[in-house]
């Protein structure tokens, strides 16, 4: 029986491309949904370039907690940049293919980015955490070296993981229906396409969830239980808005990326369901890159201070050039009335000085 169906296996030909069905189920809103899209990649590479070059250009905020910030934001630029381009591009030809190492290449960077964004939201908890939980030791605890160790091994980690999983993935065959109801290709629409065996791919993404995901949420989560029992314990009013003003931002990214990822793989994928998946699919993936910078930036005194700064140093050079103009550049009788002036000055200082005299 089982020699029966690997026969079967082998005579069923191999496909080379997958149809992204995405949102074509609404074609009367394609060129809608490419100015929207459009206009969040946009603002979402503005944004978070912004809070890249405020973190490296201004002296202010080169401490672990926007050295940090700034990863993030390098993940949030090249997480958006592997989905939405694709995204447009369909959009607005109207092509939903993708080839089959397309799709495993976009799954690669997708997974890549998204758990070292799972350790990055961490190591900034644990960031908050020694800043408020060990004031005293934070500045001696969180040094450079020991910050770019915890970057270094947060993108480092990934990256060796996804590739693994994605060398088990590569091994899979594909030999049936070839549409993928999503967006963009995820784990589990493609792996369900798949003609061969997928024990092994899903036993490593159990493996591999366990120790990217549900660890570092359990990190982040036990930072921030710490983190509320000693901003609790300040006897000032004063003293606790200020201690939690320090992470409310990072607190609210972090309720919303592991509320939408944790809502999206908790959800079958099949029948009504699909729908709603695809909604909070694309809060994790599109919306979240977009909202956090602004948060950040809106609820974050010293963003908003740095920012000042950068749009003073801008507007100054502006400023001395219409308050100093450059007189050689006019007319010749500005230029000579200009000289003449200087000269008569001159001879009057000379009067005054051989009447002194």
């Amino acid at each position: 029986m089982h020699l029966m169906e690997k026969a079967e296996g082998e005579n069923q030909t191999s496909i080379r491309e997958f149809i992204l069905l995405g949102f074509g189920n609404l074609p009367g809103l394609q060129i809608l949904f490419f100015l929207l899209f459009l206009g969040i990649y946009i603002i979402t590479m503005a944004a978070n370039m912004l809070i890249v070059t405020l973190v490296v250009a201004d002296q202010h905020l080169h401490t672990p907690m926007y050295f940090f910030l700034g990863n993030l934001s390098c993940l949030e630029i090249c997480y958006t940049s592997t989905i939405l381009p694709r995204m447009l591009a369909t959009f607005l030809t109207g092509d939903r293919t993708i080839s089959v190492m397309g799709c495993m290449v976009q799954f690669y960077w997708f997974g890549f980015l998204a758990t070292a964004e799972c350790y990055m939201l961490a190591v900034m908890s644990y960031d908050r955490y020694l800043a408020i939980c060990k004031p005293l030791r934070y500045a001696t605890l969180m040094n450079i070296r020991f910050c770019m160790q915890l970057a270094a091994g947060s993108w480092l980690s990934s990256l060796i993981v996804l590739s693994i999983l994605i060398s088990f993935m590569s091994q899979l065959a594909f030999c049936g229906p070839n549409e993928i109801d999503h967006f963009f290709c995820d784990l589990t629409p493609v792996t369900n396409l798949s003609c061969s065996d997928t024990c092994l791919v899903t036993l490593a993404t159990l493996i591999f969830s366990s120790i990217n995901i549900v660890l570092p949420f359990l990190l982040t989560l036990a930072s921030y239980v710490y983190i509320i029992s000693t901003i609790l314990r300040i006897p000032s009013t004063t003293g606790k808005q200020k201690a939690f003003s320090t992470c409310s931002s990072h607190l609210i990214v972090v309720t919303v990326f592991y509320g939408t990822l944790i809502t999206v793989y908790r959800l079958p994928n099949t029948g009504a369901l699909r729908a709603p998946n695809k909604v909070f699919s694309f809060f994790y993936t599109v919306l979240t890159p977009l909202i956090n910078p602004l948060i950040y930036s809106l609820r974050n005194k010293e963003v908003k201070e740095a920012l000042r700064r950068a749009l003073k140093k801008f507007q100054f050079p502006l400023k001395s050039r219409e308050r100093f103009p450059l007189t050689f550049q006019g007319s010749a009788s500005g230029y000579s009335s200009c000289v003449h002036h200087n000269l008569s000055h001159n001879k009057t200082n000379e009067l005054k000085n051989y009447q002194l005299a």
